[in-house]
Order: C-alpha cells, then sequence, then structure tokens
C-alpha cells in the first residue's frame, strides 16, 4: 500500500475552542483555517484536521463519538517536563501519570472530547 500523507480528522461542534486548545497546547498557528468550519495543522510529519460536521455528517459522528474512541498518542523525552509545560499553559486537566513496565502516560482532553496521550518508554 502506498499513501502519500496521514490525516486523523476531528469532527466537532466545538471548533473554534479545538482550534484554540491545539494551538495553544502545541504551540502553532493551523496551516489551513476557515473560521468556524475547518482547521488543518501539520505536526511531524501527521495532519490534525478539524472541521465541523455537516448535517449528513451527524448520524456518523454520533455513532462513531459514543465512546470518544479517537486518541491522539504523542511520544515525548521527559513526561515530567511536559506535564510541568502543561500546567504553565493553566487550561488542560492532566491525569495522574499511569504506569505499567514499559512506558508511563498522562491523558489531557480538547473540548471535543478527544484523548491526547503523552506517553514515554522507560
Amino acid at each position: 500500500m502506498k499513501y502519500s500523507k496521514i490525516l486523523v480528522s476531528i469532527g466537532t461542534e466545538k471548533i473554534e475552542e479545538c482550534v484554540a486548545f491545539y494551538q495553544k497546547v502545541f504551540g502553532c498557528q493551523p496551516r489551513v483555517y476557515k473560521k468556524s468550519v475547518y482547521s488543518e495543522f501539520d505536526f511531524q510529519g501527521l495532519t490534525l484536521a478539524i472541521y465541523k460536521p455537516r448535517s449528513a455528517d451527524e448520524e456518523n459522528l454520533s455513532n462513531s463519538n459514543k465512546s470518544n474512541g479517537l486518541s491522539i498518542c504523542l511520544q515525548v523525552e521527559n513526561l515530567e517536563s511536559v506535564i510541568v509545560e502543561l500546567k504553565n499553559l493553566g487550561d488542560p486537566l492532566i491525569s495522574q501519570i499511569k504506569e505499567d513496565s514499559n512506558m508511563k502516560e498522562i491523558y489531557i482532553y480538547d473540548p471535543g472530547g478527544n484523548r491526547i496521550i503523552f506517553y514515554q518508554y522507560k
């Protein structure tokens, strides 16, 4: 299989809040921005698209968002420094550190309820 791009899209009614959240957390501006309609961020080989669903999309989204199964996972070198950075932003609620035998991780949630996992291998 050949592909040229990886894009993760989030459909949300809270598009402006989500765009502001990702600007704050990742410290960058969207590459594409159509107010209240669509936005794209590029992060080291991954594109994150945030869009306001059309009425035709609502049934599909309501079925998929019941569990908020989307997680954006970011491997970091130093989880403790990420926690400090997130606390300095003053906004996201940060989970307790969860550890297993080979990694530790924390969670935050965007305004649409999508989970962002920051993890560090031990």
